[in-house]
């Protein structure tokens, strides 16, 4: 079970996976012990020392207290762990013993990160930051062990932290037009707090700001008074000079002259005025609030955080209403653009495509037609060369063509895969083979409105290289799909057993259910990535098909990030999805879809590097941050960071000590960036693979947090410890890499775990699943790290083999 701690009051703890169900743990001295460890941050705590804090004059069995108190807490603690095995979260090590709690289990650690994030982040993104910082604390931190000297300094610092954090509160409401909000927190703060000046000016300007000028100018002299009374000293030149702009009026102290200026007060005064007129039970409300969240989530950090944490109450409180249409409009606007294949929140993420696949149905049953279920045959491809039609032989994954196989893949006219025989062909200019938009011909969105007039989907290279028509082998694997037309060997609705709904219909609901329906399937194709269930790739190509039929540019890009996020069924496809970003390129900016416009040069970035196309991939990054700072996409940035530390890495032209210190500035940026899916465990895997790649042993130190990736790096840590028993049976239990960006490195590294052991089964399986990626980089397709060229690791396998 996941637990949590608490100590911004008493010492507690809880099971996170139960409701915040309450742990017992015991006596005094348990909670003690249990603060001692949290206080350390996962930091060894000798038992000498723990001795030492627990009692004045430590009794003659003090030792062997203190091995009793760390048993009882681990029985609370990991009730279902089996005897005599390991334990995981309060371990013993050297003289002592460590509380492995993750970053965010403990309230205290949760607190100073949000404070810290909410400075760097402007007031709107700051203030729900801080006010979910604030609610944590139930009391005066380690509430039961004030008197203790180990606990003092804890303390003092979470106080001091605990009244900026009140007192930035306050400025982030000042600043956002909500000064009558700040006024009677501030008045508490300073009742308990006088000598805090900054505080004493807040309070002065919210209430002048209210329209309460004489209030204001009270407050002043109050705290003027209190200083020079009590302390001596006169106010600070800050104090002194708002007492001066209060008396003259000074027009800066407009609310429409702070931070953000006329467009803050038109922000105010529209959300006002939304707010008086709608009423608060109207279901205009709740897609309002879904479009607000989809904008919130891409300003990033507390943004981002926030959005996610109000998306499921959102859509629950759609289905309440029970009308399936409202419920999958409040569900398809939060077309937030995906560029990360691992979760966030997998069991956030699993609760919405519950939610969708049950509005799937209510639709279904409202509309007369039969569910969306995964038809038995494998559904059409995305007109992959080799890749035929239900009923036509091949199916996904086993490298049908040629191009495939030999981890090429032919788009347009041109390859996109590209020979990596090794570093001394990486970092040179070279054409950038641009992959062009991969569009069945046909008569819809594929030749009109999203591509241009009567051109078959010409790709925008973005840098001055020639549009080309695609190639006609994309109809190889699926016949064209035009508005009202149906494929071959399927009925017209281009799905098994389901009626056509499009243009060539006059039914102009037909139409809006079919829209209503993409958007379903394009938010489950995302929001199950990297799993290995069918239901999310055939929900990608059927979002695909029905955006293309209806000619709908918004509802096309937002399908194909979920093609984009099915994409990973096996190694070596970053050429497919190089002509996935190409296309998003083409249709975003020629229809000013900005954030899937970033989106589309992100993905080239991955897909560019893991070709060792690096002059091409610099382009792509370049443009993805001239877009993010002109419509304000912060978290473009941790991508183009971290990509900047894997081409460094890459490249081979600098020492191990600037590529870490690279990375180790890339993963800063991710610090308050609100994707935890991304950060648990990215820098020590990215340490590992610069260490595995240039030949030497893995990391060992007991503070890295291996995240997600621990089970893969295990082995290769063990054997750097010389410890090749337990390495062997760690690599046994090591399961199959998730379908994601990462697969290709993950794989590479079982394998060199698999040769230092000898075992024959893993390297053929690791041999196997990194073939078709012979031309790659391994791990460089995911835009943050690199194990160098495939084909090297390919080549020390086969011959571990012979």
């Amino acid at each position: 079970m996941r637990v949590g701690f608490g100590v911004l009051g008493p010492v507690v703890a809880w099971d996170a996976d139960a409701d915040g169900h309450a742990i017992a743990l015991k006596g005094p001295r348990h909670r003690a012990v249990l603060a001692r460890l949290i206080v350390a941050r996962r930091r060894v705590v000798p038992v000498s020392r723990l001795i030492e804090d627990l009692w004045t004059e430590p009794p003659p069995g003090a030792v062997g207290a203190v091995r009793t108190f760390v048993a009882a807490l681990r029985r609370a603690l990991e009730p279902q762990r089996p005897p005599r095995t390991p334990a995981r979260l309060l371990v013993t090590e050297g003289p002592g013993y460590a509380l492995r709690a993750d970053p965010d289990a403990v309230d205290a650690w949760r607190f100073e990160q949000d404070v810290s994030t909410a400075a760097a982040l402007p007031p709107d993104g700051a203030l729900p930051r801080l006010e979910e910082a604030l609610s944590r604390w139930r009391g005066p931190a380690y509430a039961e062990f004030a008197d203790e000297g180990w606990a003092r300094g804890e303390r003092s610092r979470l106080a001091e932290l605990r009244l900026h954090a009140v007192e930035r509160q306050a400025e982030a409401r000042l600043a956002l037009g909500r000064a009558a909000e700040a006024v009677p927190d501030l008045e508490a703060h300073l009742a308990e707090h006088p000598w805090r000046e900054g505080a004493w000016r807040a309070l002065a300007l919210a209430l002048y700001r209210t329209g309460r000028q004489g209030d204001a100018l009270a407050v002043l002299r109050r705290a003027r008074t209190l200083l020079v009374e009590q302390l001596g000293v006169d106010p600070g030149p800050e104090l002194r000079r708002l007492e001066r702009d209060i008396l003259g009026q000074a027009p800066h102290l407009d609310p429409t002259a702070t931070r953000g200026g006329a467009a803050a007060q038109v922000w105010a005064d529209a959300t006002a005025a939304y707010d008086r007129t709608v009423a608060s039970g109207a279901r205009t409300r709740l897609e309002s609030t879904a479009a607000l969240l989809r904008d919130l989530s891409m300003t990033g950090g507390g943004g981002l955080l926030t959005a996610r944490r109000h998306r499921v109450a959102a859509v629950a409180a759609a289905e309440e209403l029970g009308d399936p249409e409202l419920t999958a409009r409040v569900i398809g606007a939060y077309d937030v653009p995906a560029i990360w294949t691992r979760l966030d929140d997998p069991q956030q993420a699993a609760s919405i495509v519950a939610a969708s696949e049950r509005t799937l149905a209510a639709l279904a049953a409202d509309f007369g037609a039969p569910d969306d279920e995964v038809p038995d045959l494998e559904a059409p491809g995305r007109g992959e060369p080799g890749r035929q039609a239900p009923g036509g032989g091949s199916s996904p994954g086993e490298g049908s063509s040629g191009h495939e196989a030999s981890g090429h893949e032919t788009t347009g006219h041109g390859a996109t895969g590209r020979a990596v025989p090794g570093y001394e062909g990486l970092g040179h200019e070279a054409p950038d083979h641009e992959a062009t938009a991969h569009v069945p011909p046909g008569q819809g969105a594929s030749r009109r409105g999203a591509f241009g007039h009567g051109a078959a989907g010409h790709a925008v290279a973005g840098h001055g290289a020639p549009e080309r028509p695609v190639a006609d082998h994309w109809a190889s694997g699926r016949e064209a799909v035009g508005r009202g037309s149906s494929a071959p060997g399927r009925d017209d609705r281009g799905a098994p057993g389901h009626r056509t709904f499009g243009r060539g219909t006059t039914d102009g609901a037909a139409t809006r259910h079919d829209a209503i329906r993409a958007r379903l399937l394009a938010t489950i194709a995302v929001e199950s990535r990297g799993g290995r269930s069918e239901r999310g790739r055939w929900a990608a190509r059927q979002a695909e098909e029905i955006a293309r039929r209806l000619d709908d540019p918004g509802l096309l890009a937002f399908a194909l990030n979920g093609v984009f996020m099915q994409s990973f069924e096996r190694a070596g496809l970053a050429p497919r999805r190089d002509a996935t970003g190409a296309e998003l390129i083409a249709l975003a900016a020629r229809h000013g879809l900005v954030a899937f416009e970033v989106l589309g040069h992100l993905i080239r970035l991955q897909a560019r590097g893991a070709l060792g196309d690096f002059a091409a991939a610099d382009r792509h990054a370049a443009a993805a941050e001239r877009l993010g700072e002109r419509h304000e996409r912060p978290l473009v940035g941790v991508f183009t960071a971290w990509y900047r530390a894997l081409r460094l890495a890459a490249t081979g032209r600098a020492d191990e000590a600037a590529v870490e210190a690279a990375y180790r500035d890339a993963a800063a940026r991710l610090d308050g960036a609100g994707m935890p899916g991304l950060e648990r465990g990215l820098l020590p895997l990215s340490l590992l693979c610069l260490r595995v790649e240039r030949g030497r042993p893995a990391p060992t130190d007991a503070d890295l947090d291996w995240g997600p990736y621990a089970p893969w790096a295990r082995p290769l840590v063990l054997l750097a410890q010389d410890r090749h028993a337990e390495a062997a049976a760690a690599l046994r239990t090591v399961p199959e890499p998730p379908r994601d960006l990462l697969l290709e490195a993950l794989w590479c590294l079982t394998g060199r775990a698999a040769i230092a052991v000898g075992d024959q089964e893993t390297i053929a399986r690791a041999h196997a699943a990194l073939a078709p990626a012979a031309a790659e980089l391994a791990g460089a397709g995911s835009g943050l790290l690199t194990l160098g060229p495939v084909s090297r690791h390919l080549a020390d396998l086969a011959v571990a083999l012979r």
